[in-house]
């Protein structure tokens, strides 16, 4: 068996390390990767985020509403400044089904990560995958005002 090595370029680990930080639920460092001035944009949700306290806010809700999610990096590409991480996300959500009753509904989702460093830090980061089928409504109503028209 041919096994190729490489190392790691320093966007690969100021992504991969800022990932590793929300896995292990360690969100204040996670958030240190982030430049000063940063863009963080959920397509998939709709929301965009460019203060760190929301966005610490965003990744410990995130945590809450969906403790057993698993996210899978799949494929990373490299170019300039941009990595761009094909990835899967896993959890279990429980939804309300039949008047009283519950369900538990394994959620299964691809998506894709853009991610722009500068200086060794995060300055734009960009995931996409379809919010409808995502089930995470729980998590954009948190952060989404309703109003009515």
């Amino acid at each position: 068996m041919c096994e190729v090595s490489r190392q790691m370029t320093a966007l690969e680990e100021v992504v991969l390390n800022a990932l590793t930080n929300l896995k292990n639920g360690k969100i204040e460092n996670a958030i240190a990767r982030f430049a000063a001035e940063f863009r963080f944009k959920d397509h998939g949700l709709g929301l965009e985020f460019n203060d760190k306290d929301h966005l610490a806010e965003f990744f410990r809700k995130s945590r809450e509403f969906y403790p057993d999610s698993f996210l899978q990096t799949d494929t990373i590409f490299l170019s300039g400044d941009h990595l761009i991480t094909e990835w899967s996300l896993q959890t279990v959500v429980t939804e309300p089904f039949y008047g009283q009753l519950t369900r538990r509904v394994r959620v299964s989702l691809p998506g894709i990560s853009i991610v722009r460093t500068e200086s060794g830090l995060i300055t734009d980061w960009a995931d996409y995958y379809d919010g409808r089928t995502s089930r995470r409504t729980a998590l954009a109503s948190h952060f989404t005002e309703w109003r009515e028209l």
